[in-house]
């Protein structure tokens, strides 16, 4: 495997300097809040740094790419294929950038959707993803604060904020996004009623 200086070399050879200036921002903020929470800060800052490389995939050869991989495209995906860049970065950091651990490859995996149950790295990304410096929207302030008090809680603020935007939008919402969020308040509900 390459180490970090080459890696963040490769990289900034394959993505636009827009997206390459996102994912360090990623790879920092992934970086702190492992910090906080007590994750493996280097995985959490290589599965920052590498989790958008599947954007180097043009959008008109997702699906293609996807099909050439094995991967199963669900019906979402296919009519929503950017989706399929989070998989699809999983799949080129492991053939492209020459990494093995597998905590680190679903995390990349599941950076856009989320899912039920994720680990404690898998929802670090999810929220760095969503709060490095480089993002401006309305809220995103206040998922900033959420993210440096409670990581369960940042992620429901997360997934909401998403499935707004999706609405508001009149896009599909990929199940793994609402099973994800359903799971954290569930969890939450267990813990009150006890």
């Amino acid at each position: 495997m390459l180490d970090l200086s080459q890696l963040t070399e490769k990289l900034s050879q394959n993505l636009s300097a827009k997206r390459f200036h996102h994912s360090l921002g990623v790879s920092e903020t992934a970086s702190d809040l492992a910090a906080r929470y007590g994750a493996d800060i280097d995985k959490a800052k290589l599965a920052g740094l590498l989790h958008d490389c599947g954007r180097a995939i043009p959008s008109n050869n997702l699906l293609p790419t996807a099909a050439a991989f094995g991967i199963v495209v669900s019906d979402v995906e296919h009519c929503q294929p950017v989706l399929l860049h989070a998989p699809l970065g999983a799949c080129m950091a492991q053939t492209e950038y020459g990494i093995t651990d597998q905590q680190i490859l679903k995390a990349i995996a599941l950076h856009t959707t989320g899912g039920p149950n994720l680990s404690k790295l898998e929802k670090i990304i999810y929220l760095a993803d969503f709060i490095e410096p480089g993002r401006s929207f309305p809220g995103v302030d206040k998922l900033r604060r959420l993210a440096a008090a409670d990581l369960d809680a940042a992620m429901i603020a997360a997934y909401d904020e998403s499935v707004t935007y999706m609405l508001e939008q009149g896009m599909l919402i990929h199940p793994a996004s609402i099973g994800g969020r359903n799971f954290l308040l569930l969890q939450r509900q267990k813990t009150q009623c006890k």
